[in-house]
């Protein structure tokens, strides 16, 4: 009977036209490692690894896919991972934005969630994997250099989206499990490995819920400042008059409170209350934060007086304002907001020499602030010293600051000393 002849893939040969391949497929990767690094933005910015498959593991798959020997022998067998570039971000909720901006600049080919079908009990590898067309321009560029490499057909790049913490397990897995013929069999060690994991999928939830705590916090931190402003604002104009200001209403996105808890979120209570207009009830949970058992750091303290200080100027109470201020740097030297605060207190109080200290040492502290130049300049106006004044609005300027009510006293000054706009 006349057997069939079998045939086996060559490996010498297989290498040869993979290893053949290795600098075209290297100088596609480098290229949409670059346009994705150029196309990428994020609040933090993500890092980048890429790697073109090992032989051996290219091999492996070939002999997995049981493509026929000739074929193997004489090209290259395209495979969807071949060229792998992750993207590793800080925050789970950088992901679907990588995916989002890659689906918007790169043809999509695919898009998988690894890791989705598990279950709330089961945890382990995590990625998103998106397969993306190698863009015309880049595959002509790389063809022109290498001409004597056949186009492979229906080339791709795989791009791994995945966090730090994800990509950390992904790398120690790989070694512990993947390369290596012996994997966990006994169920102590697979439940060491399962915590393990567990334990950094939890991390990654509580970094973001942090970073969403620090978002709302910073939102309505804004809002208050903002809304102190206006204070401020009002406030000058009662003893400048002829400055008046031209500002249009802003509307200011309100969140829901946090429930009262810890001191973070008493925080972000109080600046929710003080957003809101209600001065007494924020100035009672700053209050209550400053009586807190232990008694928190003095960076927090610091902080705390600052805002609350900012509550009491809002009542129109300028001395416990100032009082707060001073514990505010007394609390934390180098707080040049607080001590520009209580330069605006002085300078609504009438006291402009006093007014002057402390926005001079605010300056010191940080000689960017536009809006403290300004209004030292008003201080400086009251005081007489027009050319000190018209200084501090020049340096605001240069800063980038453009208001109404400080274009009215530079006009007013350089009418005043007689000099040319």
């Amino acid at each position: 009977m006349q057997q069939t002849k079998e045939y086996f893939p060559q490996k010498d040969r297989i290498q040869q036209v993979y290893d053949s391949y290795r600098p075209f497929l290297t100088h596609i990767m480098t290229k949409i490692e670059s346009s994705l690094k150029n196309t990428i933005s994020l609040a933090s910015m993500p890092t980048y690894k890429s790697r073109i498959k090992t032989f051996k593991s290219y091999y492996r798959k070939v002999l997995r896919l049981k493509t026929a020997e000739a074929e193997v022998s004489q090209k290259l067998v395209t495979l969807t991972d071949m060229m792998g570039i992750r993207v590793i971000c800080a925050f789970l909720e950088d992901l679907p934005e990588v995916v989002r901006q890659v689906k918007e600049h790169y043809a999509v080919r695919e898009v998988e969630y690894k890791g989705a079908e598990q279950t709330f009990r089961e945890f382990g590898y995590e990625s998103i994997h998106v397969l993306i067309a190698i863009p015309d321009g880049f595959m002509e560029e790389t063809h022109h250099l290498f001409p004597d490499v056949e186009v492979p057909e229906n080339l791709v790049c795989e791009i791994q989206i995945r966090t730090i913490l994800q990509d950390a397990w992904a790398e120690v897995e790989h070694e512990l499990i993947y390369k290596t013929e012996f994997t966990p069999f006994d169920m102590p060690l697979r439940r060491k490995l399962a915590s393990m994991n567990a334990s950094l999928t939890l991390a990654d939830i509580t970094f973001q819920e942090i970073r969403d705590y620090q978002r709302k916090l910073h939102d309505e931190t804004d809002a208050r400042r903002e809304s102190f402003y206006n204070q401020v604002d009002l406030a000058t104009e009662a003893y400048i008059p002829e400055l008046q200001s031209k500002k249009a209403e802003k509307s200011i996105s309100r969140i829901s409170p946090y429930v009262r808890g810890t001191v973070d979120d008493m925080l972000l209570e109080a600046i929710h209350a003080h957003n809101n207009g209600e001065l007494d009830r924020a100035v009672q949970i700053y209050t209550q934060i400053l009586g807190t058992d232990p008694m928190p750091a003095n960076p927090v303290l610091a902080v705390i007086h600052k805002h609350r200080g900012m509550a009491y100027f809002a009542k129109s109470d300028y001395e416990k304002a100032l009082e707060d201020f001073n514990k505010s740097v007394q609390f934390d030297s180098k707080n040049f907001r607080s001590y520009y605060y209580m330069g605006i207190v002085y300078s609504v109080k009438n006291e402009h020499e006093k007014a002057l200290e402390c926005f001079n040492t605010s300056v010191s502290l940080n000689k960017f602030q536009s809006y403290a130049y300004y209004r030292r300049a008003i201080s400086h106006f009251k005081l007489g010293q027009d050319t000190d004044a018209l200084a501090d609005i020049s340096a605001a300027e240069q800063l980038g600051l453009k208001d109404d009510s400080m274009q009215a006293l530079k006009e007013k000054l350089v009418s005043k000393v007689g000099l040319g706009m």
